[in-house]
């Protein structure tokens, strides 16, 4: 975590909004959950609450897109590189419980139906985060035309993965679509 008040409100936004949704977090609670100073929300986010939303679903599809590469590094085909992407949430469900998803389909399930900024803002979460997904399965030897399909089938299979495991408190749902998902992934290699 980092001093600066504004990147802690915007980290805390979403760690916020993964457990309780966009309308259930108040921006009071999330200055306190950042402990920044009670003025600054007005300050770094003069746009209100949307803005402090958008900045954290950006925040969110970047940090995402960020674990790809390591994931990738450390089991280079692709499905190791899904099965990479399905440990990190089967560790923190193991860790701190199922309480927490993902920001972007938390907000989609909430208030993205009437919100188009907060729409374009989960679109662009979910590109960031796509991007390198798709390079990397390019970099393994996916098949250029196929590369963005699957990238959207890994993605889409593990959101709802984690919804579905949440709501059964059982990682059992990760499990299934890594065994059943994996050989799918590396067949599609050229």
């Amino acid at each position: 975590m980092t001093a600066n008040p504004r990147d802690r409100m915007v980290y805390s936004a979403a760690q916020l909004i993964r457990t309780q949704g966009v309308s259930g977090t108040g921006m009071r609670e999330v200055v306190e959950h950042a402990s920044a100073p009670r003025g600054s929300l007005q300050h770094y986010f003069p746009g209100g609450k949307d803005q402090l939303v958008r900045e954290a679903l950006a925040w969110s599809g970047e940090f995402a897109a960020s674990r790809v590469k390591r994931y990738a590094a450390a089991a280079p085909t692709p499905g190791g590189l899904f099965a990479g992407m399905v440990a990190q949430w089967r560790d923190q469900f193991r860790d701190e419980g199922y309480a927490a998803g993902c920001p972007l389909v938390a907000t989609t399930a909430d208030v993205v139906a009437g919100n188009d900024d907060l729409r374009r803002a989960v679109r662009e979460g979910f590109e960031t985060w796509l991007r390198p997904v798709e390079e990397s399965l390019r970099d393994m030897g996916v098949p250029p035309e196929r590369a963005r399909s699957l990238a959207v089938v890994m993605i889409s299979a593990l959101e709802g993965a984690i919804v579905m495991a949440r709501a059964q408190e059982d990682p059992a749902p990760l499990d299934a679509v890594v065994a059943e998902l994996g050989p799918v992934l590396d067949a599609a290699r050229s």
